[in-house]
């Protein structure tokens, strides 16, 4: 056994060093191919809003060392405002719905229940999005023009971010909703097993103090569940940071415009990459396609930065 210790560990590193290497390599694609990008731009592509493609039918000119076609000039801050915007909402929306199904789910659901119930959640999980995008292309978006949106604006309208006008349905809040219900069934899987692994001896010792199922729940159960909830709500929003098809249906598709209210049309960074690529392939200078490589090196670095703001989070609390 200690000779085929070796081989055997030398056999697995190799499977483990493909996902590492995988990162890595990645990363070297996108930074080469981005170069070019990132020296013309510099950081005005951070803090503009300014993607424009140029003149596509006139000569390229030289502008800081670089071919571009003429005006041409490359901003993404709307697309960084919509990206982490639309997430964040989808988040506020999802980690309560999912955990109050997951509480449910493993506390208050009949035992021969539990299984098709939770059977049920995960198989939402596997819808495609292109198939939530639909469902908010002909359900979400009427209703949200007829009914929610108006309905938000004359409930919350003396709030500047809630104000009318209310549009036409498109927007960040549909975006929101959106991608809320397509991280719910990650949130409450991950969390009903969570919830389940919570000791039943404690469950016991709580119910033998006199308290309810309720105060047992919010003094026991709850608290055990912080550092899972972080684990699962970093993995939710990394997936709505990404997400494309769905939000470019529902999201309106603006260009250069930062979204001033919940009902404003935006564009997201993964969403705009699809939706300008063929454009983008048509610059004869090439530097479309180098900026929109640098938009997918910046959405790969923020999902990388929260990830790591996550394990931060994790390992304070795990102090504590």
């Amino acid at each position: 056994m200690r000779h085929a210790g070796g081989p055997f560990r030398i056999f697995v590193a190799m499977f483990a060093a493909v996902i590492p290497l995988s990162i890595g390599a990645l990363i070297a694609f996108l930074f080469y191919n981005a170069w070019p990008a990132i020296h013309f731009n510099g950081l005005d592509f951070l803090t503009q809003s300014s993607w424009n493609l140029g003149n596509q039918y006139g000569d390229a000119v030289t502008v800081r060392g670089a071919e571009v076609m003429p005006g041409a000039s490359f901003g993404i801050l709307f697309l960084i405002v919509g990206t982490l915007a639309s997430s964040l909402i989808a988040l506020l929306l999802a980690i309560p719905i999912g955990l109050g199904a997951a509480v449910f789910l493993a506390e208050a659901v009949p035992a021969r229940l539990r299984q098709p119930a939770s059977l049920l959640v995960e198989l939402l999980a596997s819808v495609p999005s292109v198939v939530f995008g639909l469902w908010g292309y002909v359900v979400l978006i009427p209703f949200a023009s007829k009914h929610l949106y108006p309905f938000l604006s004359k409930v919350l309208g003396f709030i500047p971010f809630f104000a009318p006008p209310t549009r036409n349905g498109y927007g960040l809040l549909t975006s929101g909703i959106v991608l809320a219900l397509m991280v719910v069934p990650l949130i409450t899987a991950n969390m009903r097993e969570a919830v389940m692994t919570t000791p039943r001896a404690l469950r016991e010792a709580g119910l033998a103090t006199g308290a309810t199922r309720f105060e047992v729940m919010r003094h026991i159960v709850l608290p055990r569940l912080r550092l899972p909830l972080i684990g699962v709500s970093t993995l939710a929003l990394g997936r709505a940071l990404g997400e494309t098809m769905a939000v470019l249906m529902v999201s309106g598709n603006a260009i250069n415009i930062l979204p001033h209210r919940v009902y404003s049309s935006i564009s997201t960074m993964a969403a705009f990459m699809v939706s300008q690529l063929d454009s983008a392939l048509q610059d004869p200078s090439g530097m479309a396609v180098n900026s929109i490589t640098e938009i997918g090196l910046i959405l790969l670095l923020i999902s990388m930065l929260v990830n790591g703001i996550a394990r931060l989070l994790v390992s304070r609390i795990s102090t504590l």
